[in-house]
């Protein structure tokens, strides 16, 4: 261990979670190996909660158990568990992110070429004399641009909360874990 890594160590915030059981770490229902179990959903949105209130600062999770459950084998791969959880969390939350831009992108060409054909056909009805006429052609450029709000929303706000969510759950994919006795 690096002198580095001791101050690291030394300057990440404890977030504790005390635990009768460690059965009680993992979704009931997931048939998987240990190692690649699904954490229980109150115990994701604990760590996950915790992190987004640190921010950016370091984090290490210290999982409080009784003895008898700190000395079964599987207490050895908890850690290992964890950060592959988050891995695959934000695995997930990267391939979103993928599905977004792409929809986006998609959008984007639909929208301009609606955008187009409203302009296209508002040229047309300024032309005439009718009244009617200008108001639809009106009602056109605002119809063609409401069609990109879609594509535009994503492109300048939608991706930043995944993004933020990918970048924080790969953190807690890199998470220190340590186990302790409950007193």
């Amino acid at each position: 261990m690096t002198a580095n890594h001791i101050a690291h160590k030394a300057d990440a915030t404890a977030v504790e979670l005390r635990l009768d059981r460690l059965s009680r770490l993992y979704n009931s229902l997931d048939p998987s190996p240990f190692q690649e179990k699904d954490l229980d959903a109150a115990a994701d949105e604990y760590i996950v909660g915790s992190a987004e209130d640190l921010g950016s600062r370091p984090m290490r999770l210290v999982i409080l158990l009784p003895e008898d459950e700190l000395a079964r084998s599987e207490s050895e791969h908890v850690a290992t568990s964890i950060r592959h959880h988050f891995e695959l969390r934000s695995h997930s939350e990267r391939r979103q992110l993928r599905t977004m831009w792409w929809r986006a992108r998609t959008s984007l060409v639909v929208g301009i070429v609606f955008l187009v054909i409203c302009l296209v056909a508002r040229h047309f009805l300024l032309g005439s004399p009718s009244p009617i006429a200008h108001i639809f052609a009106e009602g056109l450029l605002i119809v063609g641009w409401v069609a990109m709000w879609g594509p535009l929303d994503i492109f300048l706000y939608g991706w930043w909360p995944i993004y933020a969510r990918q970048k924080l759950l790969e953190r807690l994919s890199h998470l220190e874990v340590e186990l302790r006795p409950l007193k």
